[in-house]
């Protein structure tokens, strides 16, 4: 989380632009009668010109690295240190957007500590940063992969990289590009130590004529005019610290009978605790001083906003936490984010979709700087029983979006969407498009969502069924090579709750989908392990099918590691199974494997053996693309054994086979594989007119 709400010298964004629905315009019952709602002011930024200097001018220093006149050979480091509430994210942000023109590949930016103010782990960071640049890394990568790929993938770019919120020299280290016309700005509490030739830039409150500028903008300035004097004492009281300024203005603004005399004296009039430290005191003052005037509902619902998964509040969230209408809800945020209290995240255009069906409710989060704070009064005036109840009314919820979600990519006539067409129309989307953005859009915040279920462990089945909607909601909107690496997370985090609750069935069924994402991935070893313990876990159920899953990838796997013996081994155990259970398509796959391993340990009559089986099997089954695949491989073993006439003879009985089934793809492959062959036995011409067809049926083939 950040302060970039609150941040130093930003002057309030726009609070929020309008809400799409009725519902969303009518403000929530209860404000008290003397109060009104602060109207939202323009985006600007006050003070900290002299640090805006200061920064650029670094950026031009040599480094201390740089040796002969040559550059570093990594890029360079700002650090932009300060409170939370001290507007440094802010600051960087108005350094960004000052340099922009000077990197031409763009920004990017990370986020490096969590919902509940834990670091974030670097190899979700990067993968993040490699989402963002449009490269592909595979999923279940380890960190040092990830770094290294983003490392690479920054590499001539001249691009600029904040990181956010950095916790420390560990959370940052990895993720400097090795490229000397990048730029990297770290926003942190402290120094980066261990990071040579970082700039410091350490941030204090704002000067008086930037901080009064600041609260003139979110009260008004007419009030700050009259009293100009009480308004600079209202500045010295908030230290100069944007974030408590921000939120006095706004309580002000609300406040139309009150002067700045009154603002001066509620601010004097908030308790703070003893053993608070000085510099928290004037954020504390303010934030406490805007709560207090909070009607109960409302204080509620912002008190459960730390539980939001990823930070991310919108309607539905914050409706599902407080247990109140979705309507009343999005009053609610509206009026938070005008009172600073959160901040809203910009809605993004999509071609093709009205605003109203993408985003029909913003997104806000809430300041870093205000997380704690809100997390205390949660600990204070939540019962566990009462937090743990509201964060299962949100994940219910996210549940059922999460169904209408993957209904709205399904068939119009059909089961899910017409059981979706049941749910209240805020749970529904108007349209494919607009549930695959709301999926993009909440991508993090859903992930966190899953973690969330799982870490509560005490949600009953809540959490499995968030992990199998999110699942099929990614299947159904990105398919499985795109959302492989959500998948990767998704499967550890089903693999944790079945470990954790002693159910082996589930457990096998989350290894062998995360054995097959590691042997996609080229983590051949790893994927071995994988199946090893899911073939343990489902043996340990009696679970059949479970059981000769993983008995044919542990064959796969050795055959991949070009360990036939054991390869054919596995498949044997396999082929037991499916015949003792009457698969006999099954059955005949793995006849045609086991021929495949022995043909390469040398055993060629006992593969031939085994390919003619497969191939009976196919011909009683009917399935004639699956004879001419094993006939093909019939005369591969063939040729392993050095006869060519009968490989020639197996080829073109699984070339007649093929036309049979009417696969060109396979015929056409064929087709090449008996011009070499030809060309070996010494009949160029005959090789010349098969691969002449074999070329011909490859280019009517569809991509």
């Amino acid at each position: 989380m950040t302060d970039q709400a609150v941040g130093g010298g930003h002057l309030a964004p726009e609070a929020v632009r309008g809400t799409g629905t009725a519902a969303q315009q009518r403000r929530a019952p209860g404000p008290r009668q003397d109060s009104a709602a602060p109207r939202p002011v323009r985006a600007g930024f006050a003070g900290r010109r002299r640090e805006l200097k200061a920064l650029r001018a670094d950026i031009r220093q040599a480094g201390l690295d740089t040796l002969s006149g040559r550059r570093g050979a990594r890029s360079r480091v700002l650090l932009i240190a300060g409170r939370p509430g001290s507007g440094r994210t802010a600051l960087a942000e108005e350094l960004l957007r000052e340099l922009a023109h000077d990197y031409p590949d763009g920004v990017l930016r990370a986020v490096l500590t969590g919902r509940g103010g834990e670091p974030l782990a670097t190899d979700r960071t990067a993968r993040e940063l490699l989402g963002a640049l449009g490269v592909d890394a595979a999923p279940g990568a380890p960190e040092d992969e990830l770094t290294e790929a983003l490392r690479g993938a920054l590499a001539g770019r001249r691009v600029l990289l904040l990181l956010d919120d950095a916790p420390g020299a560990e959370e940052v280290e990895p993720l400097i590009p090795d490229a000397p016309d990048c730029l990297v700005v770290v926003v942190s509490q402290g120094p980066l130590t261990g990071i040579p030739d970082v700039r410091p830039c350490a941030l204090g409150g704002l000067d008086t004529a930037a901080a009064v500028e600041v609260l003139s903008r979110y009260a008004g300035p007419t009030r700050i005019t009259v009293d100009p004097r009480t308004a600079d004492a209202v500045a010295e009281d908030c230290g100069g610290q944007p974030a408590a300024l921000i939120l006095a203005g706004a309580w002000l603004a609300a406040r139309p009978k009150f002067s700045v005399a009154d603002l001066r004296q509620a601010l004097h009039a908030v308790p703070v605790p003893p053993d608070l430290p000085t510099g928290d005191r004037p954020l504390y003052r303010a934030f406490h001083l805007t709560y207090e005037a909070l009607p109960q509902p409302a204080a509620r619902i912002l008190r459960l906003t730390t539980l939001a998964p990823d930070g991310l509040v919108d309607a539905h969230v914050a409706a599902a936490l407080g247990g109140c209408a979705v309507g009343a809800a999005a009053t609610v945020l509206h009026d938070f984010a005008a009172l600073g209290l959160l901040r809203p995240v910009p809605a993004e255009d999509v071609p093709g979709i009205p605003p109203v069906d993408a985003e029909p409710y913003p997104r806000y989060r809430l300041p870093g700087c205000l997380a704690p704070l809100s997390r205390e009064l949660l600990r204070e005036y939540e019962r566990p029983a009462d937090v743990q109840l509201a964060r299962a009314r949100m994940l219910e919820r996210t549940v059922r979006l999460l169904q209408s979600c993957r209904a709205a990519a399904e068939p119009a006539d059909s089961p899910a969407r017409r059981k979706a067409a049941g749910l209240p129309r805020s749970l529904r989307f108007p349209s494919r498009a607009a549930a695959a953005h709301w999926l993009r859009t909440r991508r993090g915040a859903l992930l966190d969502a899953a973690r969330i279920a799982v870490a509560d462990g005490q949600l009953d089945t809540l959490d499995r069924r968030l992990l199998a909607a999110l699942t099929r909601a990614l299947l159904a909107h990105h398919g499985p090579e795109a959302a492989a690496p959500d998948l990767y997370t998704l499967h550890r985090l089903v693999l944790e709750a079945a470990s954790r609750r002693r159910l082996p069935r589930e457990q096998a069924a989350a290894l062998l989908n995360l054995g097959d994402l590691d042997a996609q991935a080229g983590r051949t070893e790893q994927a071995l392990a994988r199946y090893r313990g899911a073939l343990e876990a489902a043996r340990a159920v009696k679970d059949p099918a479970a059981t000769g899953r993983a008995l044919e990838s542990l064959g796969d796997s050795y055959a991949e590691l070009g360990d036939w013996t054991r390869a054919a081994d596995w498949y044997g155990r396999a082929l037991e199974l499916r015949l003792a259970r009457g698969e006999r398509a099954d059955a005949a796959r793995l006849h045609g494997r086991i021929g495949i391993a022995l043909g390469f340990t040398g055993r060629y009559e006992q593969a031939l053996k085994e390919c003619r089986a497969a191939a009976r099997a196919y011909r009683r089954l009917g399935d004639l693309a699956g004879q001419a695949r094993v006939t093909g491989e019939t005369a591969r073993v063939h040729e392993h054994a050095g006869r060519p006439e009968e490989a020639l003879r197996s080829l073109l009985e699984a070339l007649g086979t093929a036309r049979e089934a009417s696969d060109a793809r396979a015929e056409s492959g064929l087709q090449l594989r008996i011009a070499d062959t030809l060309d070996g036995l010494g009949d160029p011409a005959a090789a010349r007119l098969h691969r002449a067809a074999g070329e011909r049926l490859r280019e009517e083939q569809p991509d």
